[in-house]
């Protein structure tokens, strides 16, 4: 499941510099001048989950492999973005592909570091992103409003149908509302996802803070403006990271790194509590499976049911499914081993209706002989 986890923000607020501690790699070129950054830098992300630890020393395995997501790094966009100042159209986009959106905002005071607007207003830098995006949303209903209407007179159901839910957008995003926030039938779900709007994506705020209020960044004004604004408008998460600290710390070994951190008071990484939340953020979780040969996270939407899972390890296990040997995570760790929770009535075997959940360990049987 290949899920892209969009970094966007103006210029100079740290996105680059931000991507390349999330990534642990120098890919993306951070410089103290505007669009820095034109072409998308990608980088694949593993996702910290301490649940594998246990499993593999369970397993006695000497693989684990994680679950990963993507990360990009957008080129910075300035007011007039939608209609295609600065880097807009190519800003724009990239920002259709992703899933998600980390907006990175600038909330620490630099005079070295050049800003756009002169000076620093993290509410006011995260507005004018917003607002873009809104604007940008509001011009591509219009366009396919038309297009859609011409369809509708010749009683179109899908035409009628998108006529509807894209009036019923407009209205919204002209109240300042992000479309995810609409409330919409199921029926209109895939009507939405072809619209391809900006502001569909759910969105996490990166408060982007010196290296020494990380610490205490909740005493950081530039942060409690955010938080404020993101209880309501609409709710959203924050996540106070320093992105220049997480850049050093990547050229330090994890020990040392660890022992830095403690130094200054912190006791796990930004980057790690991040990439936590933005996995979080796309609506998916992780099930494992668990073995001698190799200890595995897989990631799957919430909601999917025990052969959709399956299908995540390979399209024939799908196919064929039988059956499902569930386990959850917490009652392995409770008991000590598959045996253990066996013996405990906490081995479950499901059927194709089964709803998966956060840390089950599987094992799928299915039809060919074969088993995973």
């Amino acid at each position: 499941m290949a899920l892209k986890i969009g970094i966007v923000g103006l210029p100079n607020v740290g996105k680059s510099t931000l991507f390349n501690a999330l990534t642990r790699t120098r890919k993306a070129e951070a410089r103290n001048y505007p669009f820095c950054t034109i072409e998308p830098n990608v980088g694949t992300v593993q996702v910290p989950d301490e649940r594998l630890a246990f499993l593999q020393k369970m397993t006695g395995t000497d693989i684990v492999i994680p679950a990963v997501v993507e990360f990009v790094d957008i080129a910075g966009l300035v007011a007039g973005a939608s209609r295609g100042e600065g880097l807009g159209n190519r800003f724009l986009a990239s920002i259709r592909e992703m899933d998600a959106l980390v907006h990175v905002v600038r909330c620490f005071e630099d005079a070295d570091i050049h800003h756009t607007a002169g000076n620093i207003d993290a509410l006011r830098d995260l507005q004018i992103v917003q607002t873009e995006l809104l604007l940008a949303d509001l011009e591509s209903l219009r366009s396919q409003l038309e297009r859609q209407k011409k369809r509708a007179k010749g009683f179109d159901k899908n035409a009628l149908l998108s006529c509807a839910l894209a009036e019923r957008l407009m209205a919204h995003l002209n109240e300042g509302l992000p479309a995810h926030t609409l409330p919409i039938a199921e029926i209109e779900e895939s009507t939405m996802k072809q619209f391809c709007l900006l502001t569909a994506k759910p969105v996490l705020y990166a408060c982007n803070v010196a290296a020494d209020e990380l610490p205490v960044s909740e005493k950081n004004r530039h942060v409690a403006a955010i938080a404020d604004y993101a209880k309501s408008h609409p709710p959203a998460e924050i996540c106070p990271v320093s992105a220049q600290l997480e850049e050093e710390l990547g050229s330090l070994s994890p020990d040392d790194a660890k022992n830095f951190l403690q130094d200054l008071g912190i006791a796990d990484s930004g980057v790690s509590e991040l990439i936590r939340r933005a996995y979080h953020l796309l609506d998916v979780a992780s099930f494992f499976t668990a073995g001698v040969q190799e200890v595995r996270a897989w990631t799957f939407r919430r909601g999917m049911r025990a052969p959709a899972c399956a299908g995540v390890i390979h399209g024939d296990f799908e196919k064929g499914f039988i059956k499902a040997e569930i386990v959850a995570y917490e009652d392995l760790k409770k008991f000590g081993s598959t045996a253990g929770a066996r013996e405990a009535g906490r081995y479950r075997i499901e059927g194709k209706d089964y709803v998966f959940q956060d840390g089950d360990v599987a094992h799928f049987r299915f039809s060919q002989g074969h088993s995973a």
